[in-house]
C-alpha cells in the first residue's frame, strides 16, 4: 500500500493525435453547412415557411457550434517541442512529433520546450576543501528527456534546474582544492576534466527528478575572493620563482657533473679536490646567476 505522502513519479507516455489536415474539412464544412443552413432558412421565413426554416435554422446553429467546438481540438507542434496532453486532470500523454494535430478539444494541450538549453550560473562565493574563499561560476547545458517529470513532478522545472545547479556547483566547489594539491590530488584549477565529470554526475542525481538531462557542465569562472586574492596571487608568484630557481640550479648541478666527467675522461686535466671544488663554484655562479657574469684571468695559481 502506498504512502498517501509518497511523491509518485510521472512517466512520459506517447499520444496518438489524428492528423490535423484529415479533420480540418470536417471543421470546415460543419461551419460552412451551418452558415448555410442558417441563411437558407432565413430566406425561407422570409417566404412564409416558418416551420421548416426553424428546423433548418436549428440544425443549421448546431452545425455552427459543432465547428466551434471542434476547432480548439487542432494544435501544430515544432520541432524540438512537445505538447503535454491532460483530459480533466488526467495524463494522456505527449505528442512529440512536429506537424499539424488534432485531438479532444476538451483536452488541455500544454507546450513544453525539448530544445537543449544553457544555464550559466552567478559568480558564486564557496570555501574550497581548505576554507579558502573563491568564486565560481559553470556552464549547464541540459534539456528535457521526460516531459511528464518536468510539467508534474517539479512545481517550476527550469527555476528547479537554475536552484540545483547552483547548489551541486557549490558542493562540488567545496570537494576540491583551488589549487596547489598533494601529489596526484584532483583541484578546480588543474583537473578541468575531472571536475567537469564530477559537476556533471551531481547535476543528473539532482535533475534527473525532474525529467532533465545534462549533456555538459563546464566551470566559466574561478578565482581567489577578492578579500584574499592580493595575498595569494602574492604567494604564486613566490611559489612560481621558487619552482624556478629549483629547475635552474638542478640542471646546472647536471652541468657541472657532466662537465667534471668529460674532464676526467678525456684526460684534459687533472684537478684536486681544492681545484674542482674551485670550478664548481664559478660555474655555478655563472650559470645560477641572474646577470651577465664578468670573468676573471688569473694569472697566478689557485694557491698564490
Amino acid at each position: 500500500m502506498n504512502n498517501s505522502n509518497e511523491l509518485l513519479v510521472s512517466v512520459e507516455k506517447p499520444s496518438t493525435a489524428f492528423g490535423g489536415w484529415r479533420m480540418l474539412p470536417f471543421t470546415w464544412g460543419a461551419l460552412l453547412a451551418g452558415v448555410v443552413m442558417v441563411i437558407t432558412a432565413g430566406i425561407m421565413a422570409a417566404n412564409d415557411k416558418g416551420e421548416t426554416a426553424g428546423v433548418l435554422a436549428c440544425i443549421g446553429i448546431a452545425s455552427i457550434i459543432l465547428a466551434g467546438i471542434l476547432c480548439p481540438g487542432h494544435f501544430t507542434v515544432q520541432p524540438n517541442t512537445a505538447r503535454v496532453l491532460m483530459l480533466f486532470g488526467a495524463y494522456r500523454g505527449t505528442v512529440r512529433d512536429a506537424g499539424f494535430h488534432w485531438v479532444n478539444p476538451f483536452v488541455n494541450k500544454r507546450f513544453i520546450s525539448v530544445r537543449v538549453h544553457n544555464h550559466v550560473s552567478e559568480k558564486l562565493k564557496v570555501n574550497d576543501k581548505r576554507g579558502n574563499p573563491i568564486e565560481i561560476a559553470a556552464v549547464v547545458v541540459w534539456r528535457v528527456k521526460d516531459t511528464a517529470q518536468a510539467i508534474f513532478d517539479v512545481e517550476d522545472f527550469v527555476n528547479y534546474v537554475k536552484i540545483q545547479s547552483e547548489s551541486a556547483i557549490r558542493h562540488v566547489a567545496s570537494n576540491y582544492a583551488y589549487d596547489h594539491g598533494e601529489s596526484d590530488e584532483i583541484t578546480l584549477r588543474g583537473g578541468g576534466e575531472e571536475v567537469s565529470v564530477a559537476l556533471s554526475k551531481e547535476l543528473q542525481e539532482r535533475l534527473s527528478k525532474a525529467g532533465v538531462f545534462v549533456d555538459e557542465a563546464r566551470i566559466t569562472h574561478l578565482a581567489y575572493a577578492p578579500e584574499i586574492a592580493q595575498a595569494m596571487l602574492r604567494r604564486q608568484q613566490a611559489e612560481a620563482v621558487i619552482a624556478a630557481r629549483q629547475k635552474i640550479v638542478h640542471g646546472a648541478v647536471s652541468m657541472v657533473e657532466m662537465a667534471l666527467r668529460e674532464l676526467a675522461e678525456k684526460n684534459v686535466v687533472h684537478l684536486d679536490d681544492d681545484r674542482k671544488a674551485a670550478m664548481v663554484s664559478n660555474l655555478l655562479v655563472v650559470l645560477c646567476g641572474e646577470a651577465e657574469v664578468t670573468p676573471v684571468v688569473n694569472t697566478g695559481t689557485l694557491y698564490q
